[in-house]
């Protein structure tokens, strides 16, 4: 099986399975996608020799990874928010990943988007499965028991990490970086964005106008003609790669420049879903553009090791592409 087979299996929900501890969340029937796999829960090995040079500290009470460029702040720079996969703050690969687009002249604010609470990866499952299971079973049995356990904790874990939560940890990153970093926000003209598997979601709504309440950027209503009050977009422009839990709703008020990283045959991103966004941002004049790359698995775009020279490849062009989208906006 070839790194790439490996790398695109995700874990499925097995709504049919009986006797096998623990139960799924309901009796009804499984989705027609994942909603996560395993490349947005566990890490790629680290590549030999590399190591993260920036530092966590805290953002307006948000734990935040920065990552500078190394004559900031004596040379301007723009400021650039990483949104990562459910690996989180703590991946090695997504620090890597935030000191290479440093390296190319932006400060780079990579936040916690979950609380110090990281998607639940393989190991996780299957020590409860272990738990739950004894020698005397079957290794078949064993396996359907990890992947039921791997779709259990992975809805637990995104039933607590919902839109209602992660914006506002967003919101207050935003708030605390044009403070704290005015100056690159203001050579910029603005925030710019990256966003990766689950991080990518939400580049999309941060680059959408949104009907809100006047938190963040955003223009007011006009109460005379009786229109809803708007906010956004909160970025400048946007680069995104192999999204993952986006409808096609998620498009809707979508403002910003947007570059779209995405991945051939993707369940995790549909080809119907990536159709549907192309042409809502034709139709209402969003700049865009949108890169498919054949035979590369769901997150081969973060830092990570493959044996395959192809996935090194494109690996190398994704972030091409999305550093070049940036910089010319």
């Amino acid at each position: 099986m070839t790194d790439a087979e490996v790398a695109t299996k995700a874990p499925e929900s097995d709504a049919q399975a009986t006797n096998t501890p623990p139960p799924p969340a309901s009796n009804s029937p499984a989705p027609a996608n994942p909603p996560m796999g395993e490349h947005c829960t566990s890490d790629r090995p680290t590549p030999t020799g590399q190591a993260s040079t920036g530092e966590i500290t805290k953002l307006n009470d948000v734990d935040v990874y920065i990552s500078k460029p190394a004559d900031y702040p004596h040379t301007p720079s723009r400021l650039l928010l990483l949104l990562t996969g459910g690996t989180g703050l703590h991946s090695v690969n997504n620090q890597i990943q935030a000191d290479r687009f440093a390296s190319e002249g932006y400060l780079v604010v990579m936040p916690d988007l979950f609380a110090g609470d990281p998607a639940p990866n393989s190991t996780a499952a299957a020590d409860i499965a272990a738990e739950a299971s004894s020698g005397s079973f079957l290794d078949t049995f064993k396996i359907k028991a990890v992947e039921t356990a791997k779709s259990f904790l992975i809805d637990m874990w995104l039933a607590r990490h919902t839109e209602e939560k992660v914006m506002p940890i967003l919101h207050n990153v935003l708030e605390g970086a044009r403070d704290e970093f005015a100056d690159a926000v203001s050579h910029g003209g603005g925030v710019y964005a990256v966003g990766y598997c689950f991080g990518a979601r939400y580049l999309l709504l941060l680059a959408a106008e949104r009907a809100g309440h006047g938190q963040g950027q955003g223009g007011g209503g006009d109460e005379e003609a009786n229109k809803p009050k708007t906010v956004g977009p909160h970025i400048k422009a946007g680069a995104l790669a192999h999204a993952t839990l986006v409808s096609k709703d998620d498009f809707v008020g979508l403002k910003a420049p947007l570059s779209v990283v995405s991945v051939e045959n993707d369940p995790l991103f549909p080809d119907e879903v990536r159709i549907a966004g192309e042409e809502y941002m034709s139709a209402n004049g969003v700049e865009h553009e949108v890169q498919v790359y054949p035979g590369v698995p769901h997150g081969f775009a973060v830092v990570g090791d493959y044996d395959d020279s192809n996935i090194k490849t494109a690996q190398v062009t994704a972030f091409e592409q999305m550093l070049k989208w940036i910089n010319e906006h």
